[in-house]
């Protein structure tokens, strides 16, 4: 899905700190929705500076990828938008999109576990239980395990509630125990990062959870009254908001029309950006592209949208430091395989958003979307859409099958949890490496000190994307608009 043709940048354009027209001049690098946004709110304001986005590949979105499948638009990464922060939603009403929204016609999900597949309780936050009643009904943690979380009720303060505590994992486990770690909270909450709930920053990855657990001595007393409070709120504002939403056609849309309006900046694709240069005495920049298309391109500034080991090679001349806690952030990879089958081909009712796998299972699914229920407008009679991922930190079996022998081994566990027959009439595979970064415990205090070295070695240089504060959609498009008025504040200092 795309646009309207991105107009390149011409040969040496920008050399020398400053646009060719003498205005200021920022450069963004990487095309993905946080430097797409990044450039849209520095093209939206009074007296706005010149923008080249330059882009290493030859479309833009990043991970929002559109394609289709069946003959229907099914996205390849994300394929909704968190609705309950403002970013992205704000953002598509913005683009005149906001009237298409829809969102999902199946609220619950499964989790493989004890043998088959069972419905995921009701009152869970993150994977966390604030009812316990509907936690036992579930059968998906054992009697013993179920016990076990009702300790959270009357064990004193855990000493994992400290301002080091920072392990998803070890809050979970010390209030609730293993079962719901391992069964509930690990497959949710690091189905959402590719990670391991055990190597997740609380605060970084689960702020709505550090909230609550850092002031309150029992974590479901805590979580039911914010359920309470939140309850409260959606009536007195006229119902609960849906959770998520998409776009019919795919999310790619949001990308063409971000494209679309950025207003006069220019945008080159197939620009791989490999370092950036200082000149101390002007304070400018001067971006040198890679390539074919090797071009010297001065700014004024520079907003970095890349996953950070890209950006971690763009720094390491100007900002050595920043550069190398750059390059030590984890990431992992996942396997996103599209199948499209008869409805008669799946033996297990699909009658809810989908499932998830926990990683003690040992099966290479993590998730599967039922995507045909999920969403209306992908339901058509007598077929079935599934998105099924594979991959997560530490687990990289995926990687190392082909595309055939991948689809033949996730249709083995389909078979196993969902009574599957025959082959998909499609299956297409996309994979995407090395593009989930990972926040283990300090992350955030890692960031902060990455920033405040950046602002030292490279004034005017911003960060954004879902290497630092926010891996969904909503939060890298608030990532990008914080740059830009970051960088909008720097090129303001300049100017007094």
């Amino acid at each position: 899905m795309s646009g309207t043709p991105p107009r390149p940048i011409a040969g040496g354009e920008g050399v020398g700190g400053s646009a060719p027209t003498g205005r200021r001049h920022v450069v963004v690098v990487g095309g993905g929705v946080t430097g797409l946004a990044a450039a849209h709110a520095l093209r939206g304001g009074d007296d706005p500076p010149a923008v080249t986005v330059l882009e290493a590949s030859g479309r833009l979105g990043g991970k929002i990828l559109t394609t289709p499948v069946d003959g229907i638009a099914v996205d390849a990464g994300p394929d909704s938008v968190l609705a309950r922060v403002p970013w992205g939603v704000d953002l598509l009403r913005e683009l005149g999109l906001g009237d298409e929204l829809v969102s999902p016609v199946q609220g619950s999900a499964y989790v493989f576990t004890r043998g088959r597949l069972r419905r995921i309780p009701e009152g869970l936050v993150l994977g966390v239980p604030a009812d316990l009643a509907s936690l036992a009904r579930s059968g998906v943690l054992s009697p013993a395990g179920v016990a076990r979380a009702g300790l959270d009720l009357v064990l004193p303060r855990s000493r994992f509630y400290g301002p080091d505590a920072d392990s998803v994992g070890a809050v979970v486990r010390a209030r609730f125990g293993r079962e719901v770690a391992e069964r509930l909270v690990d497959p949710l909450l690091g189905g959402i990062n590719a990670g391991d709930a055990d190597r997740l920053s609380l605060r970084a990855s689960a702020p709505q959870l550090g909230a609550v657990a850092s002031g309150s001595r029992s974590l479901l007393l805590a979580l039911r009254a914010q359920q309470r409070a939140q309850r409260a709120a959606a009536t007195a504002t006229g119902g609960a908001a849906p959770v998520f939403v998409t776009l019919p056609g795919g999310l790619g849309r949001l990308i063409d029309a971000l494209a679309l309006r950025l207003r006069g900046a220019k945008v080159a694709l197939d620009h791989p950006v490999e370092r950036v240069e200082r000149d101390p005495a002007s304070g400018t920049y001067v971006v040198h592209t890679a390539g074919p298309n090797r071009r010297r391109v001065g700014a004024d500034a520079v907003v970095l949208a890349t996953p950070a080991p890209a950006a971690a090679a763009v720094l390491r001349d100007i900002a050595p430091a920043p550069a190398a806690r750059l390059a030590a952030v984890p990431y992992s990879s996942v396997a996103l395989v599209t199948l499209a089958l008869p409805s008669s081909a799946v033996g297990h009712p699909l009658d809810a958003s989908g499932l998830l796998v926990p990683r003690r299972e040992g099966l290479l699914v993590t998730a599967c979307s039922f995507g045909s229920s999920k969403w209306a407008h992908w339901a058509r009679p007598g077929r079935v859409l599934l998105r099924v991922s594979a991959g997560r930190y530490g687990d990289e079996r995926a990687l190392a099958l082909d595309d055939g022998a991948l689809v033949d081994a996730l249709l083995a566990d389909l078979r196993t949890m969902l009574g599957l027959t025959g082959r998909p009439d499609e299956a297409r595979v996309t994979r995407w490496e090395r593009s989930f970064p990972q926040y283990e415990p300090g992350h955030l205090d890692r960031v902060a000190v990455l920033e405040a070295e950046l602002r030292e070695a490279a004034p005017g240089v911003a960060l954004a994307g879902a290497a630092y504060r926010g891996v969904g959609i909503p939060a890298c498009i608030r990532q990008g608009r914080e740059a830009a008025t970051a960088v909008a504040a720097h090129l303001a200092g300049r100017s007094a």
